[in-house]
């Protein structure tokens, strides 16, 4: 949700429904589902927040395979190929590059 103000500050897109891509089928079923079950009343408030999101249809989400987890760039620490496929997927490339 801090993306949205982000970029509505800089005047950038538009105000519409984020996509939340998770490669964790676990946590998208317990964000969607409001029924409390014994295995996941240690959640925090973090899970009700973005539940009432989904709810709000202010976020929807979508399933993406661990490898095509496009945000490993920016949360773990990678090697040569996997960084390669992520930029090349983001679009991005290297600036000093030989030509």
């Amino acid at each position: 949700m801090g993306e949205r103000h982000l970029l509505r500050e800089l005047k950038f897109g538009k105000d519409e429904q984020m996509k939340l891509i998770c490669d964790n089928q676990a946590a998208l079923h317990i964000a969607a589902n409001p029924v409390f079950h014994e295995r996941t009343k240690h959640i925090e408030v973090d899970c009700h927040f973005i539940r009432e999101k989904i709810v709000s249809r202010c976020v929807a989400t979508s399933f993406v395979n661990s490898n095509d987890q496009l945000a490993d760039i920016s949360t773990k620490s990678l090697r040569g190929p996997r960084i390669k496929y992520i930029c090349n997927k983001l679009g991005a490339y290297d600036v000093y590059a030989p030509a």
